[in-house]
């Protein structure tokens, strides 16, 4: 793929407008509770997302200008950020997400189609192009909408995105030796999805619809009934996605 990534830039859109939706319909006290995060509360996934979109801004500023721009400029950065954010005001921590969001949107749609194939560099140190960024984020809005725990689960996420999110972690689990491998088959859609590295352990598969299992690839709770593997036992614990 090259160029402007229409679809992925859909995505984007939709799943941004999903999230915002869950924080607007938060009561403000609320916004102060547990979310499905340890240790974070609602307010601290709301500046989470506000912080990202204006660190995915940094990698399509570099990709515009060929300056260098770091997403964060260090980890103990980003963590103060977001401690320091979610202390804030219900009204801040709103109207914060959305100027950040449309930030991200205003430079998502004004980025020339020559830049996309740009390299840039992740928080992780992995160099992408930067047509990759509207991925970044159609995960990072999808998923903490689901973290919020309020009431928004993987069912409420398109099936292509489901699908997408599943190969993502398929992809990241390929070399991984820390768990027996784990073959996901889709009922509904005939993929299937290997997580892990076969041969050291015997495959365990898991069988469920889409929106379960990129529940269970991404460790969030299941939007339906539980996993099997073969024999009823339940499906085993993998590592932390992200």
């Amino acid at each position: 793929m090259s160029g402007r990534p229409a679809a992925m830039l859909e995505w984007v859109a939709k799943g941004t407008a999903a999230f915002e939706a869950e924080v607007h319909a938060v009561t403000d006290p609320a916004l102060g509770e547990p979310s499905y995060l340890p240790g974070w509360s609602r307010a601290h996934v709301v500046t989470h997302l506000a912080r990202n979109a204006d660190a995915l801004l940094n990698l399509l500023t570099w990709a515009r200008t060929g300056v260098e721009t770091p997403m964060y400029t260090s980890t103990g950065q980003r963590a103060r950020e977001i401690d320091a954010g979610a202390r804030r005001p219900a009204g801040e921590l709103r109207s914060d997400l959305l100027e950040a969001d449309a930030r991200l949107a205003g430079e998502l749609a004004s980025l020339p189609d020559t830049c996309w194939e740009t390299a840039v560099r992740t928080a992780r140190g992995r160099e992408v192009p930067v047509r990759e960024v509207p991925w970044m984020r159609v995960r990072e809005v999808w998923v903490h909408a689901v973290d919020l725990d309020t009431g928004c689960t993987f069912a409420d996420v398109p099936r292509e995105v489901c699908a997408a999110l599943v190969d993502d972690v398929a992809a990241g689990f390929r070399a991984r030796t820390d768990f027996p491998p784990v073959e996901l088959r889709a009922e509904d859609g005939g993929r299937t999805w290997l997580l892990g590295v076969p041969g050291g352990a015997d495959t365990v598969v898991v069988t469920g619809d889409l929106p379960s299992l990129a529940a269970y690839a991404t460790g969030r709770p299941l939007p339906g009934p539980a996993l099997y593997a073969p024999g009823g036992t339940a499906a085993p614990k993998l590592p932390a996605w992200l």
